[in-house]
């Protein structure tokens, strides 16, 4: 690997690309509760979405629904929305299950 460029950083340059560096690190890193929060708004926003697409389901069957197309996608977003939800909730258990596998 060849350095030879690298012999002209000044040391305030590279304290820059550290403090920048550490900065993004900091804005990025999420603890376990923002985690947690965030799976808690995934599963209300599904549960809201499964509510909608029955409640769709229901007022087209009474004959209220003026448009059937409303309960399809009501329907197609609940059904996307528990999929999603569904796939993280995989995610999370593999993750666990992971951890639980390390030697410590």
């Amino acid at each position: 690997m060849d350095i030879s460029s690298l012999s002209g950083i000044l040391s305030a340059d590279y304290m820059d690309a550290v403090t920048q560096n550490t900065l993004l690190a900091e804005e990025t890193q999420e603890n376990f509760d923002s985690v947690l929060a965030s799976a808690m708004n995934v599963l209300s926003e599904t549960n809201d979405l499964q509510n909608d697409a029955q409640a769709a389901k229901v007022q087209f069957a009474l004959g209220e629904a003026e448009n059937p197309h409303d309960m399809q996608i009501a329907a197609a977003k609940a059904l996307e929305a528990l999929q999603y939800t569904t796939a993280v909730r995989d995610k999370m258990i593999e993750a666990y299950r992971e951890i639980m596998n390390m030697q410590i």
